[in-house]
Order: structure tokens, then C-alpha cells, then sequence
């Protein structure tokens, strides 16, 4: 059964942090240059938070605050849902659900190894269903 580390070894394990003092708007710049829609919040070396673009929607434009005035510390979404290298896909898949989030940190004992999307999720799946498909035509088609 694949787990959250099945998908880290496929993807790689780097996270994107930002300190809990950096702004808003260079948090937001990060995520745009980088093209990802959630960093971690780290206090030294503890991750603290997570900081997506969901926070920046409800707490930031919809508030019409200034994102260059507000620190990231102060918007991100504290406590953030984590999952373990050994938690199966399925209840990750389960996790972002229900909490209805997109993005879910991998911490063990302190240590953040890295986030995954549901996009990661869905991408697991559907290379998963391709090699079934795939193992099924050649077994119906006689390849080997």
C-alpha cells in the first residue's frame, strides 16, 4: 500500500519555509515564484504553521489588509493537520478531505521531510490506474 513516502522518494522531499516574521507579501511572492499554493512557517527550525492561499484569500484580501504590513506568523493557519512518511495515501487522501485542505505537511519527531498535495495524491492515482490498465491489456493481449 503507497504512502506518503512513496510520493516524497517520486517528487523529492524539499519544502519551502518561510519564518514566522516574514510579510505576507513576500510570502505571497515566494509562493508565485516558486508556483506552489502553500510554505511552511518555521520558528528557528520548528515548523509552526502552514501559510497557503486560502489564508491570503480569507484573511488578507477579503479583509482588505495590507499584505506588505502583516506578518505571516500572525495569518497562518495554526495547528496545521500533518501526516507521518508511513501514513498511507488513503488516509492522506481522507485527511485533505475532510479538513478540505490541498496541502499536508510530512512531519515525524520535529522533523519536517517534506508536504504533499492533493495533486500529488491525484497524480499517485492515476499512475497507478495507468499501470493496472496497462498489466490488464497485456495479459488480455497475450504481451509480455
Amino acid at each position: 500500500m503507497p504512502t506518503a513516502e512513496t510520493v516524497l522518494n517520486r517528487k523529492g522531499g524539499s519544502v519551502v519555509t518561510v519564518q514566522r516574521q516574514c510579510t505576507v507579501l513576500e510570502a505571497a511572492k515566494i509562493m508565485n515564484e516558486k508556483r506552489i499554493g502553500a510554505v511552511i512557517v518555521v520558528e528557528g527550525e520548528t515548523a509552526s504553521g502552514i501559510f497557503t492561499e486560502r489564508d491570503v484569500l480569507t484573511r488578507i484580501v477579503a479583509k482588505q489588509e495590507d499584505p506588505a504590513k502583516i506578518l505571516v506568523g500572525d495569518v497562518m493557519t495554526t495547528p496545521m493537520a500533518c501526516c507521518t512518511r508511513a501514513t498511507k495515501l488513503a488516509e492522506c487522501k481522507t485527511v485533505m478531505t475532510e479538513k478540505k485542505i490541498r496541502h499536508l505537511p510530512v512531519v515525524e519527531g520535529g522533523t519536517l521531510y517534506g508536504m504533499i498535495s492533493s495533486g500529488d495524491v491525484l497524480a499517485h492515482e492515476v499512475a497507478s490506474q495507468e499501470n493496472t490498465i496497462r498489466y490488464l491489456n497485456d495479459y488480455l493481449y497475450g504481451r509480455s
